[in-house]
């Protein structure tokens, strides 16, 4: 209950016995706090005689500590203390700075204090102790230093408490200096210093400073032990807090208290010593501490962290029930297992029983619902949450914009987020982390942006998220700035914000940048190495991004299946089957082989580098599969011209209730166009955003064009680019260049050349295509055309190349290539190829290569394709059983495409030939993609 204001009532006389028997019951109330009753009184306090006299007025400032009383009630006692004329007095004053600090009122205790004529040594000691008590350890430090200047000796009290402000803010600097000050002074040997100089060096992790002050005390208490005892638990150092225990019992003879016990069970619970801990257990039992609250709560928590769940119920069920922090134990042991129901069962006992919760009670179910999905559980909390009043507790409410962010439900954590009276760091990061995991970069960086111009102090998790951000946008100079930021705020060493830095560089492709900030970390870090791997994996520099796996794996670092997969994915991407098949292996080796994600991996990774039977075998054999595994599959089946495969499992997925989504389309569409069912690809094109509500993506309308193309129906195809109700690319004005070329259609040809080289100049394909497809046609004066603006226009063709693997070593050729050691040999072996091949029916298409007048005044040599070349070292290398396996970086011409169909009949080869489009098996003179590509 709210106290009331006090009007003003003029002078009351009152008899000398009503006096005393009014100050009998307010010092009464003030004892015991009866907060319903004790408002009944203020009326009759309120006479100017009763208010004149300073032992009521101090009387009413104790009771005004209880947690309902308004500030403005306070306010106006102080108003009447001022009034009165006792703004002077030092008991009165001193109260009142007690009082505003002990409400967290930072301001209006140093209007108090500054406003006191003369500040005697207990205003400052009050001052600077109560700062320190109450969250304005970086406030005490300053009054402390003005302490100095005003020419006040600092009393041992005082240093206690400045030491203790430095300790909990982290100014440890400070600290030292306070340090140096306190043994000019003459007190750095009392022990209540001694003691608070042990927990700031404990905290700034200097243990050989602790060390030296404890054992340079000459009287070492209790707390001397325990602050250097929880100091080295909070860093792990278990042996050494127990060698301590030993010491405190045989050396100085001292009994632990309440905590020293609870600190040593943290050490237990780190360890996992059950034995321990439970010996600890019947100490406690013998020295009567078990039934402080402390004790309860570190012995419950010790049984739960090491996992003796049977233990901690039993220990629960005879404990104190209306203990709150046992209740929140137990909800985090339940959120540690993943037991919802367990957990909401708890909180409605909870509520039976009548336990008032505090701000730690409703955060550990919420987490549990965050980690299990479950957002209606968490919903139903929230508006629970919200009855009991903590809707406004910053630390509730930052658990609430986590849940809401990571469950998707953005619109709602940004409305809590919106109506917080205070602006909270933590609060605002959850929301950013939260777009972040979203892929929702730009609402991550605009709502990043909006925190620094309200001038909210940015921390290390705000600041890695915001890199984060930039590294999936590839926003290389916005997240340059933010790294000019974490560094000016000296968290340039975070390994938070370092991993999310070594994520940009690597994703955007700087590859010194990338190792700079991967520099000066622990090489255990799997984290890190793993962000390296991924980031070059994922930017296509695949080569540095292999490095970076061997380098781990010779490291000695843990890797995890995140690793195999990103490593998978780059050997995927540069179609090397035999560190693939390495990868695989070691993914066998560790467990990892019947995983979702890496078997995912896998198929794409046997898929690209032409092995369409072991990708089909990985799919077949998982136990189980989500949407990226059918869309992997169906994909593969129609890169490898195997359409009618891809639509019968995209039928059996759906059958399945699997949703399709835009991966799954352009299999399907692409699966389509290989086996020329104009028909079926547009309605699946159109099913896309009717059946499904998908909106196609410029791939998508690219697919159907090339649908359209394929079969010849380019007239169709223009009007479709032309009804489009988006913006072609230059990937949709490509394929419909392409489709010409194939179909000799110059018309349409040249329109869509001219659109692409609007859109793309400086793209050799557009100029390539146009000069191919008037080579097919046989307009060889409107062939030279393009080239030459190319030359005007100063761009490059990318030389055709192609590459096969041959006994564990790469070779790659150019189309007339001489560098290959055994280049006599391979010459020999297509001029013997294309011998046998004319002899059952092979005609070099010399329109392919250009004018037939320019080939003769070329050496022969040059007109050799590069995949003539890596076919011919196969042959003549790999024997008979091993299918050849060619990778080439452009599309294949007709009649390289022709020569191998005969070479696979004459040879009785399966010859394989993947580029830049599809995947064409060649075997007995019969290609898989059907003449059509």
């Amino acid at each position: 209950m709210a106290f009331h204001g006090l009007r003003e009532t003029g002078p009351c006389p009152i008899s000398e016995g009503v006096h005393e028997i009014l100050f009998g019951l307010i010092s009464g109330h003030v004892r015991k706090i009866h907060t319903s009753t004790v408002p009944s009184l203020f009326p009759q306090v309120t006479g100017e005689n009763l208010y004149q006299d300073e032992r009521a007025r101090s009387m009413l400032l104790n009771l005004c500590r209880v947690d309902d009383v308004s500030l403005g009630y306070i306010r106006e006692i102080h108003s009447k203390i001022v009034c009165c004329g006792f703004g002077s007095s030092f008991t009165l004053s001193n109260s009142l700075i007690d009082l505003y600090l002990r409400k967290g009122l930072i301001v209006y205790a140093r209007k108090v204090f500054q406003g006191m004529c003369l500040n005697d040594s207990v205003s400052w000691v009050s001052m600077i102790s109560r700062l320190s008590k109450y969250g304005g350890e970086t406030e005490a430090a300053l009054l402390f230093c003005q302490m100095h200047k005003s020419g006040y000796l600092p009393t041992p009290y005082i240093f206690s408490s400045i030491l203790s402000s430095c300790a909990k803010a982290q100014l440890f600097n400070i600290g030292e200096q306070v340090h140096g000050f306190a043994c000019k002074s003459g007190f750095s040997s009392q022990n209540f210093v001694c003691n608070s100089l042990i927990t700031l060096y404990c905290r700034a992790g200097d243990w050989v400073s602790a060390e030296r002050i404890f054992i340079a005390m000459e009287i070492r208490d209790r707390v001397s032990y325990n602050s250097l005892i929880s100091g080295i638990v909070q860093r792990g150092f278990s042996d050494k807090a127990l060698d301590l225990f030993q010491r405190m019992l045989r050396v100085d003879f001292l009994k632990p208290d309440s905590v020293t016990v609870a600190s040593l069970l943290g050490v237990f619970s780190l360890t996992g010593d059950s034995i321990g801990g439970k010996q600890l257990h019947s100490f406690v039992v013998k020295a009567g501490f078990l039934s402080e609250t402390v004790i309860e709560g570190s012995l419950l928590d010790f049984y739960v962290k090491c996992s003796d769940m049977h233990t901690a119920h039993e220990f629960f069920a005879r404990t104190d029930s209306e203990n709150v922090v046992l209740w929140n134990i137990m909800l985090v042991a339940c959120g540690q297992s993943d037991d919802l129901n367990a957990s909401v069962d708890l909180l409605k006992k909870m509520n039976l029983k009548g336990i008032i919760p505090n701000q730690y009670t409703y955060p550990s179910v919420l987490k549990t619902c965050t980690s299990m999905g479950a957002l209606e559980e968490g919903e139903q909390i929230h508006a629970h949450l919200t009855k009991t009043g903590f809707q406004w507790n910053l630390y509730v409410c930052g658990i609430l914009i986590d849940m809401y962010a990571k469950l998707g439900e953005f619109k709602i954590a940004l409305g809590i987020l919106s109506q917080l009276r205070d602006d909270d760091v933590v609060c605002w990061t959850a929301l950013i982390s939260g777009y972040v995991q979203h892929d929702l970069f730009i609402e991550a960086l605009q709502l990043f942006r909006k925190m620094q111009y309200r001038g909210i102090q940015l921390d290390n998790i705000g600041l890695a998220s915001a890199v984060s951000a930039c590294a999936g946008m590839h926003a290389l100079d916005q997240g340059r700035e933010i790294h000019a930021q974490s560094w000016v705020r000296g968290y340039s060493f975070d390994i938070s914000i370092r991993n999310s830095l070594i994520s940009l560089y690597s994703r955007c492709g700087r590859v010194q940048e990338a190792y700079s900030a991967f520099e000066n970390i622990n090489t255990e870090d799997t984290i890190s190495w793993n962000a390296l791997l991924s980031g070059f994996s994922q930017s296509g520099i695949c080569e540095e991004a292999l490095r970076v796996f061997s380098k781990m794996s010779k490291s000695g670092v843990e890797v995890s299946l995140y690793t195999f997969c990103s490593a998978a994915s780059a050997a995927a991407n540069m179609t090397n089957m035999i560190l693939g098949k390495q990868i695989h292996g070691l993914v066998m080796r560790n467990g990892y082989d019947y995983e979702i994600e890496i078997s995912n991996v896998l198929i794409t990774l046997y898929a690209k580098c032409g092995d369409i039977d072991d990708a089909q075998r990985i799919f077949k054999e998982m136990p189980e599969k989500n949407e990226v595994s059918w869309n992997a599959m169906i994909t593969g089946y129609s890169q490898h011209g195997l359409g009618n495969k891809a639509l019968n499992l995209f039928e059996e997925m759906k059958q399945l209730g699997l949703n399709p989504n835009h991966v799954t389309f352009l299999g399907v569409i692409s699966a389509c166009s290989h086996e020329g069912l104009v028909s079926k690809g547009h309605q699946q094109f159109q099913s896309m955003n009717r059946v499904y509500g998908l909106v196609p993506k410029p791939e998508h309308y690219a697919c159907v064009v090339d649908l359209l193309g394929r079969s010849g129906f380019l007239e169709r195809a223009k009007r479709f680019v032309e009804d489009m109700p988006i913006q072609p690319d230059a990937m949709i004005w490509r394929t419909l260049l392409s489709a010409c070329t194939v179909h000799r259609n110059v018309e349409i040809g040249e329109f869509a050349a001219q659109k692409l080289q609007e859109i793309e100049p400086g793209d050799s394909a557009a100029y390539v295509l146009q000069s191919n497809m008037y080579a097919v046609t046989g307009k060889w004066n409107q062939r030279n055309q393009p080239r030459q603006l190319m030359k005007e226009r100063g761009v490059k063709k990318e030389p055709g190349q192609s590459w096969i693997e041959v006994k564990g070593l790469v070779h790659a050729f150019f189309a007339g290539d001489t560098m290959h050691p055994l280049a006599d040999s391979i010459y020999e072996a297509v001029a013997d190829m294309n011998s046998r091949a004319e002899e059952i029916g092979y005609v070099e298409q010399s329109r392919s290569l250009g004018n037939y007048m320019e080939q003769r005044e070329q050496e022969p040599m040059q007109n050799v394709h590069s995949e003539k070349l890596a076919i011919a070292l196969g042959l003549l290398c790999l024997p008979e059983r091993i299918p050849i396996r060619v990778i080439k970086n452009l599309r294949i011409c007709n009649d390289c495409h022709n020569w191998i169909k005969f070479v696979s009949k004459v040879k009785n080869r399966i010859i394989t030939v993947r580029d830049t489009y599809r995947f064409h098996h060649f075997k007995d003179g019969v290609c898989s993609c059907k003449n059509c590509w």
